[in-house]
């Protein structure tokens, strides 16, 4: 399978702190709420962020910041330490920090710490944007993207640039693929050009078209990509607008996911996708994100934000095991499925929502190519690896798929650790020799009933055969009635 493409991230990196406990009662000297049982969780913020959330997809990401001196620089390099490639730009000042307070995941108030901006740019950090096969930009205000204005501009003439854009930061430099404000950013970016009134909540999707038609025509952008929320986004090259909606509805901390958005959708640039299919992956993370914690997933109470790590040989594919182990931690039931999903049809589609249906999440593994053609032969997979799983990602009842080289799916099964091991009902329990490894940990083999008459082989051979002319299905071989 072809690894990722590499990524360079260029932006203003921050830290970030929450302070999450609970809020029972009121101060006795102040009108306030007490949070007590205070724990705090220490990860990256701003463009580090996006960068970590980059690297955590499997990409070779470099990050392109200033930082300076000062402890949370220090803290921010361990964060990132192993994961991301850094070129450091001279910060003057403290770096940006911010913390929040939260009781039962409601924020109850912010500090910002911290007011350094990147000083210069330097040699090494222009080079690393010419030398880039993709960008992602995120400017949050603080200098980065100024002092490298003139080397982002080149680079957008020639390969893929994102700009996640933030009202204290500059507009995008022309020529960029995609530029992903949100609904409210947008509405301002737009009043700042004469585009209609001040922000107002819950403006609308006709508010979002007619401010990504001005953004796109006033940055010069090949598309402005206007996030909704949990709607989704709203994608304009310039004129009629195409909507891209999440596939399910996500409550929860969005705190990042922005940055996750944007992230994604760079990535998949950098991968040669077409903007709107970017665009819908990026959804999709997004949605997935928030779903699964959002940004406290990523800290630890430590402020080590370790993320699990899979056990030797292939990394699951896309964030699977990470998906895992986020719902058992929640006390969900993790369900996985698995087969070769050649000419994706009915049966496995029927097979897969009624997994998805007993638990929390839904695992999708699926035999690699080479996996497929020891099983099935020469003259499979009829639909390549990455097809296959771009079509399983796209569907609703899945949160993530994973790919296995071997005949059967026992070493990948003992990294994600499912509690349901869902089979179509043509297979019997004897037949499935990994069973008893499910067992092992108290996993249950669950088989769900299969739709008669459906088959990828079946449907290979009428393709093959072609349409059967209708005067012959009437007549026998002589062309007589």
């Amino acid at each position: 399978m072809t690894a990722p493409a590499p990524l360079l991230v260029v932006g203003d990196a921050l830290l970030d702190h929450d302070l999450t406990g609970r809020a029972e009662r009121l101060a006795p000297d102040a009108p306030v709420p007490v949070v007590s049982g205070v724990r705090r969780a220490t990860r990256p913020g701003g463009a580090a962020l996006a960068a970590f959330l980059a690297a955590a997809d499997g990409r070779e990401v470099t990050l392109v910041t200033a930082l300076g001196d000062d402890p949370a620089s220090d803290t921010l390099r361990e964060l990132l330490a192993g994961r991301v490639r850094r070129v450091e730009l001279p910060l003057t000042g403290a770096l940006s920090s911010k913390t929040r307070v939260l009781a039962e995941g409601t924020p109850l108030l912010r500090l910002d710490d911290g007011d350094g901006r990147a000083g210069s740019a330097t040699d090494e950090g222009r080079r690393a944007v010419a030398d880039a096969g993709a960008v992602l930009v995120a400017d949050y205000g603080r200098g980065t993207a100024g002092v490298l204005r003139e080397a982002l501009a080149g680079a957008a003439a020639h390969v893929p640039v994102v700009w996640d854009p933030h009202p204290r930061g500059e507009p995008p430099v022309p020529g960029v693929r995609v530029a992903t404000p949100s609904a409210t950013e947008a509405r301002t970016f737009a009043s700042r050009l004469g585009g209609g009134d001040e922000p107002q909540e819950g403006s609308g999707l006709r508010t979002a078209a007619r401010d990504a038609d001005t953004l796109v025509h006033a940055w010069r952008a090949a598309c402005v990509t206007v996030t909704l929320g949990g709607r989704g986004a709203l994608l304009s090259h310039g004129g009629t607008p195409l909507m891209v909606p999440s596939p399910v509805t996500a409550e929860g901390d969005a705190c990042g996911a922005g940055d996750r958005f944007a992230a994604t959708a760079a990535g998949l640039l950098a991968d040669g996708e077409l903007t709107e299919t970017a665009v819908r992956g990026a959804v999709h993370a997004a949605t997935r994100y928030v779903a699964e914690g959002g940004v406290r997933s990523l800290g630890t109470e430590t402020g080590t934000a370790e993320e699990p790590r899979p056990a030797a040989g292939r990394e699951p594919t896309g964030d699977a095991l990470r998906t895992a182990t986020r719902v058992r931690a929640a006390g969900g039931t993790v369900v996985a499925a698995g087969g070769c999903f050649d000419l994706l049809h009915a049966g496995h589609v029927a097979l897969l929502q009624a997994a998805r249906r007993t638990g929390d999440c839904l695992i999708v593994c699926v035999n690699s190519d080479a996996s497929v053609r020891r099983r099935k032969g020469d003259g499979r997979p009829l639909v390549p690896e990455a097809d296959r799983i771009r079509v399983l990602r796209a569907l609703e009842c899945v949160d993530a798929v994973a790919v296995f080289d071997e005949d059967t799916p026992e070493r990948l099964l003992g990294e994600l650790r499912p509690h349901i091991w869902a089979k179509g009902g043509d297979y019997a329990l004897a037949e499935l020799p990994e069973a008893s490894l499910v067992a092992s940990w108290g996993g249950q083999v669950v088989l769900f009933p299969y739709l008669d008459g459906r088959s990828t082989t079946g449907i290979a051979e009428r393709a093959a055969l072609g349409p059967r002319p209708q005067n012959l299905a009437r007549t026998g071989s002589n062309g007589r009635r």
